[in-house]
């Protein structure tokens, strides 16, 4: 029961509240990226002895990236725990941050709606090639340097260019 309220033992109803949850993080994300803090944190990665210069103190705004990155991390984690029912250690090795990596490179690097499509397309991969068991991660790899060729920006990337307005 979540808050007791809700019964996550029905599939749909844990389906929307992951649905929810992912909403709400992903409308906070959005949200910050398009205020003065997100303005902040992009003057200090472009140009940081600038954005000191500027008054902003640039240890406390990474600080505070770091510390909403590590919430949300932590919530995408529980909600995982939650809706697998356990939480195993392929989850904290080193190749998921490498597959978090390719989700972003693939997507769109820079853009908001990158990730999410990336992710898509990993998971999608993923389960379409699980038939081929090992070869897996040969194929994926074969995918990704195709597209990355193919899609300097990600898909996001390009389809914002084609567009001319940024995704």
């Amino acid at each position: 029961m979540l808050f007791g309220l809700l019964d996550l033992r029905h599939t749909m109803t844990m389906y929307f509240v992951v649905l929810a949850v992912f909403l709400a993080s992903f409308l906070l994300i959005y949200r910050t990226i398009h205020s003065p803090f997100g303005q902040v944190l992009k003057a200090i990665r472009e140009h940081e002895p600038r954005a000191v210069s500027l008054g902003y103190t640039a240890e406390q705004y990474k600080l505070l990236a770091f510390v909403l990155s590590g919430t949300l991390s932590g919530l995408a984690g529980g909600t995982k725990a939650i809706v697998f029912q356990l939480a195993s250690l392929t989850d904290v090795h080193w190749t998921m941050s490498g597959e978090v990596v390719l989700m972003t490179l693939l997507g769109g690097l820079g853009t908001v709606f990158g990730p999410v499509v990336g992710a898509f397309i990993v998971v999608s991969l993923e389960n379409y090639l699980s038939q081929l068991g090992s070869w897996v991660t040969v194929v994926q790899g074969v995918i990704f340097v195709l597209c990355v060729l193919t899609f300097r920006r990600g898909v996001i990337g390009e389809l914002a260019r084609l567009i001319k307005k940024p995704l």
